[in-house]
């Protein structure tokens, strides 16, 4: 018993008795964050001075019932609870902006992203003066809005305006497009699709062009033609760019606001009045909750159809 005891007090390992070594911070690493923080501090400052402390004031203000005129005062704004997101739900002119907004998009969404992706399928087939034309229809976008806007404004005149011109040589009376209840929001509709596709235009080229040419000529030697093509190969492989483009393009349209300012001034009988615009004036009256409240919900209503189009165009096995 005492051999065994001892041969095993022999096989146990020396445990060290040294201290423990300390973590050593290398000091080259640390200046560099030292570094990072300090160029990285004016703009931390900046975001939480300028973007998340409005944002995160606007949201409380849309539960109290504060008022320009209580702005010197601000001890007297009572916290009302969702009193204003109640007020809103059964405003009627809240709703008729809102259903504005809803058709400006189902509108405006498909067209833009139609008639982005036909010109990018036919420039993709182009090799001479692709640039050219990428520039010719992407010069829209980066055009001043109001300016844009103007120069529509002027074309869709019921008197002297050109498009009325145009219809004129046939015979044909043009109507008032920005004076009539119908056809206002649609004429908006037209110029941001003409002003917006060109940024979708640039985003699908990319993505056509990531497309392996093998598999369309191997499709193609299969006697694939070329509906067969796109609808099974050129779609299905742009789904991210689908998705991403959808995000972007709704999340504008939701957000409309200089085209009708500029051009009918929200007219004819609110009827190209968006829920941006009716925020816009709710802050001018001075009905600083109020409007708050409007912003939320449509802050709501981005992230729900954002969520919807991540379910609905989201890559699949």
């Amino acid at each position: 018993m005492s051999v065994t005891a001892t041969e095993s007090r022999r096989e146990r390992p020396a445990q060290d008795s040294r201290p423990p070594k300390s973590r050593h911070v290398d000091p080259t690493r640390r200046s560099q964050a030292v570094a990072a923080w300090v160029l990285a501090l004016p703009f931390c400052l900046l975001f939480l001075v300028f973007t998340a402390g409005p944002v995160l004031a606007s949201l409380g203000m849309s539960f109290t019932d504060m008022r320009s005129t209580d702005v010197r005062s601000p001890l007297g704004v009572e916290f009302v609870g969702l009193e204003n997101y109640a007020d809103l739900l059964s405003d009627p002119v809240f709703r008729k902006v809102t259903f504005n907004t809803l058709i400006y998009l189902l509108l405006g969404v498909p067209l833009t992203m139609a008639s982005a992706l036909a010109v990018a399928v036919a420039l993709n087939r182009v090799t001479r003066l692709r640039g050219f034309f990428r520039v010719g229809y992407y010069l829209p976008v980066v055009t001043s809005i109001v300016a844009v806007s103007v120069v529509w404004k002027f074309l869709l005149r019921d008197e002297g305006g050109l498009l009325n011109a145009m219809i004129g040589w046939f015979g044909i009376d043009g109507p008032g497009w920005l004076d009539s209840t119908t056809l206002a929001l649609p004429s908006l509709v037209a110029m941001s699709v003409w002003r917006n596709f060109g940024t979708m235009m640039v985003i699908f080229l990319a993505g056509l062009q990531t497309i392996p040419r093998e598999i369309v000529e191997a499709a193609e030697a299969d006697g694939a033609n070329a509906w067969g093509r796109f609808r099974h190969i050129t779609l299905p492989m742009l789904r991210p760019t689908l998705l991403f483009g959808a995000v972007i393009t709704s999340i504008g349209y939701l957000q409309f606001f200089e085209e009708a300012f500029v051009m009918t001034k929200g007219g004819p009988l609110d009827s190209t009045k968006s829920v941006t615009f009716f925020t816009y004036e709710q802050f001018g009256f001075g009905n600083y909750a109020y409007a708050s409240a409007a912003a939320y919900l449509l802050f709501l209503a981005i992230v729900l159809m954002t969520l919807a189009q991540f379910r609905l165009l989201r890559e699949k096995d």
